[in-house]
């Protein structure tokens, strides 16, 4: 039986994410604000999860609607068939939003779908009671212009939890927002790669697991794991599989550094748990001191943004430093994300383009500038 999914989306990776599901051969795929949607059977709920790098959360899509009062809220709410997926000792909760909605008081609406859910359910059970000992499911109802969706969480915590992560400096960058950095790059896994601010590893991390194939859900636990319908043998066979694909015999060239030693001992902590240290070379150094390594690198970074009191200044003459580096070797591109909007003229250097993101909840733009693509008689030689 084809289920409707819906992978949710930072604003502005929704391409991203639909390249990849695309990859993962998913169907009837199609995108939208803040989510792409596909279908698929229960294993690819499992695959969903353990392989989607830039994606937020993977939900069962029960069911949208219009419902401008309670009582349509109610009754579509229990048309739909809760019993498919939530077992009598299932334990649920209920989460919400609203969004330029006659339904604005999210409280209520919550309370609505769990009445209507719980009515449903002893329909379905042919009881009164239930006992709450089983899996959990969370449901969300999300209204936007009075039209309503209701969905089912498959994943738990979000999808950029590796499970890598041992602790986690200020304002780090989600492993998902790395991912699609990378894959938005010219990089390949037979190019060098530097990051310059690289704090707790992150995007030097995410790159080496795409260049090795390293599923980024295999080392977590995902909501879905104990749901009767889907069952722990799927799991176990796709985290196997999973575990097959690696390709341990790729060792990309990757360097990461940053002028705080205590986010370079954690960059390293965090790339063993990863699984990638190996292929990884991180140093304490000052970003004005890096030297490119290499002919036809890529630079992909997270720098500093100015934000924070006193701070400015000192970003401001980081950028043009870097501009300088990388004037240096016209063959590298260059690849950062930032909310600072005039970083093209502290670099010296309008954007080839850019790209709208959000970074937590700060409006970033992501600055691309494409060098030339290496000779095909060096990639023969790299290889």
């Amino acid at each position: 039986m084809s289920i409707n999914l819906i992978a949710t989306t930072t604003f502005g990776l929704e391409a991203v994410v639909k390249r990849e599901c695309q990859a993962l051969g998913f169907q009837n795929i199609k995108t939208s604000d803040g989510k792409v949607e596909f279908t698929g059977d229960e294993s690819d709920i499992v695959k969903a999860n353990l392989w989607l790098r830039c994606a937020g959360r993977v939900w069962v899509k029960m069911g949208t609607f219009t419902a401008v009062t309670f009582t349509e809220l109610f009754d579509r709410t229990k048309a739909l068939p809760w019993g498919d997926w939530i077992p009598e000792d299932g334990k649920f909760t209920v989460v919400g939003k609203s969004v330029k909605s006659t339904l604005f008081s999210v409280s209520d609406c919550q309370a609505i779908v769990k009445k209507a859910v719980v009515e449903k359910l002893k329909e379905k059970y042919k009881t009164d009671w239930f006992d709450e000992t089983g899996a959990s499911y969370t449901i969300q109802v999300g209204i936007l212009k009075d039209v309503v969706t209701l969905a089912i969480d498959t994943s738990g915590s979000g999808l950029h939890m590796r499970g890598y992560r041992a602790s986690a400096l200020d304002a780090p960058l989600k492993e998902s927002l790395a991912s699609a950095m990378v894959q938005l790059s010219y990089w390949r896994k037979d190019r060098i790669l530097l990051d310059p601010f690289c704090g707790s590893g992150t995007i030097p991390i995410e790159a080496a697991m795409l260049a090795r194939n390293i599923a980024p859900g295999l080392n977590r636990k995902f909501a879905s794991e104990e749901w009767e319908r889907i069952g722990k043998e799927r799991w176990k066979q796709a985290r196997k599989e999973a575990y097959q694909a690696i390709d341990y015999d790729v060792m990309p060239e990757i360097y990461g550094s940053d002028i705080d030693p205590a986010a370079i001992e954690l960059a390293k902590a965090n790339a063993e748990l990863a699984g990638v240290d190996d292929c990884i070379t991180f140093e304490v150094k000052p970003s004005q001191e890096i030297v490119l390594p290499g002919k036809y690198g890529v630079l992909i970074s997270n720098p500093p943004y100015g934000e924070r009191i006193g701070e400015l200044k000192e970003v401001e003459n980081m950028y043009r430093a870097l501009g300088a580096t990388m004037q240096t070797d016209p063959t590298w591109s260059t690849y950062i994300i930032t909310s600072m909007e005039y970083f093209e003229s502290l670099f010296s250097r309008k954007a080839d383009r850019k790209r709208k993101l959000f970074n937590g909840r700060i409006k970033t733009d992501y600055y691309q500038y494409e060098g030339p693509r290496p000779p095909k008689k060096q990639k023969a030689e790299e290889n």
